[in-house]
Order: C-alpha cells, then structure tokens, then sequence
C-alpha cells in the first residue's frame, strides 16, 4: 500500500477511551511510521489546545473542532469562523434556556451552564473531568465551532429559532452549531491540497459517527473496535479496541511498520 499520509482520530482512537492514556504499542507505531516519512494528522473534536500531548508522538498536523480549524506547525491552512452577531445570540439563546454551549477557538470554553448530562458528554468525546472556563470576551474573538449539549427535542427548538443555521448532531446529547459546512473530511481535502497528496495515498482511523466522512473519503478506512456500529460497518477493515492496541495491530497486517 503507498501510504504518505494517514489521519488519526484522537479520544477513542489514538487516545484511550477508558482512561484517556496512550497505549505504548501506539506510541511506536507512530514513531515508526514518522521514521518512514509518512505524515501524521490527528483529526479531532478538541480544540488545539487540548492537543500538546500528541506533539511529543510526532504529529505536527491538527485536524481540530470537528475540521473547522486547521494548523500544521505554526501555519493556518483552513479555518471556518463563524459571524460574531452569530455567536451572541446563539450564546444567549442558550443561556435563556438553561443550555450548555461550548465555543472553540484555539482554546476551549463554554457560556457555565453546568449539568451531569453535559459533564458526562464532554468526558465521552474529548476525556474531559472538569467543565471548561468561562470566557466573557468570547463573542470578539474568532469562534469556529460551537457545541450546544442539548437532546433531539430541544433541538428542534434551535432549528426553528435558527432556521439559516446548521444543526448537525454527531452524539447523543451534543450537536454542532454551524453557519456553513464543517467536517473532517473536508478539513481532510484541504491538508491533502495543503501537501500536494491525492486521497488514495491517504489512511484514516476513527470510532465515531463523525469520522465516518473521513474515513469514506480516503484510501483505506480503518475503524477501531470500541467504534460506532455505523462506522464498523462502512469502514474498510475493523481493527482491535484502543485499549488492545488497535492501531499497531492495523499498520502491521497492512505491513506498514
């Protein structure tokens, strides 16, 4: 297989999903693949700010904010900001009813609408223990994705509040706030553009519904085995769980390290 580039999900997938540590086998497989010239582009919900860890592994691509940002090394290659007037009243929709949101720019922050529920979510998708910060400057700053921790119902009621804004559900209890289109793949197609690479030189790993675009789009799709039924079943190849070093097992059957 003439790989150049492949694209890894971070929580549940590099990272994890039961304690959020990396598993050692991960830890040199990316080492060899690093020593072997393939690039390496974590593909993640988090913001960067939540990524230092995957720096020390080698990774100097971010896929970041479910694909609404995008930075390798110190350079931007693709960003999705939403309108600042969009930003406000969304927040203080959110606020009248009692609703957690969450803004990303390169940092993490929410609008300090606290519940189980959210804390539960946010400790699913991106490992975390503790609710982000609130920042009260948020509406003048560059914000590329909000989430907005709600259920199906409630979101109808965004849906008809909102009617020119995207509503795109990717977990039980969290949907992703958008003015125009956000996704990994099509942060994918710009880090492909970005290094001159075409998408069957390309791999992805992920467990969740939201890596499912992403790992349509490239060459060979590898879903984890903690994943997401929709996603086993659309993927290429089923490896073992993160916790059984399901990403080493994947790049030795494919003979990649």
């Amino acid at each position: 297989m003439n790989c150049k580039i492949i694209f890894f999900d971070v929580d549940g997938t590099l990272i994890n999903y039961e304690d959020g540590s990396i598993v050692k086998s991960t830890k040199t497989a990316l080492q060899l693949l690093k020593n072997k010239g393939v690039r390496l582009v974590a593909a993640t919900g988090r913001p960067l700010s939540m990524c230092q860890e995957l720096i020390a592994l080698g990774i100097d691509t971010f896929i970041t904010a479910n694909g609404a940002y995008v930075k390798h090394q110190d350079q931007v290659i693709h960003k999705i900001p939403l309108a600042k007037k969009i930003v406000q009243t969304v927040k203080d929709f959110a606020h009248e009813n009692k609703q957690s949101l969450t803004f990303f720019t390169e940092q993490l922050s929410m609008n300090g609408v606290h519940n189980p529920t959210t804390l539960n979510a946010m400790k699913e998708t991106l490992s975390l223990i503790d609710y982000p910060t609130i920042n009260e400057d948020i509406v003048n700053q560059e914000v590329y994705l909000m989430c907005l921790y709600v259920d199906e119902l409630m979101e109808k009621q965004y849906t008809l509040q909102f009617p020119n804004l995207k509503f795109d559900r990717w977990h039980p209890n969290i949907v992703n706030v958008l003015q125009e289109d956000v996704s990994k793949s099509i942060a994918v197609k710009a880090v492909l553009n970005y290094f001159q690479l075409n998408s069957h030189e390309a791999i992805a790993f992920g467990d969740g519904d939201n890596d499912m675009d992403m790992l349509e789009l490239v060459g060979y799709g590898i879903a984890m085995a903690n994943g997401s039924e929709a996603l086993k079943n659309s993927a290429d190849f089923v490896t073992k769980k993160s916790t059984e070093g399901g990403i080493d097992y994947a790049l030795r059957k494919l003979q990649l390290i």
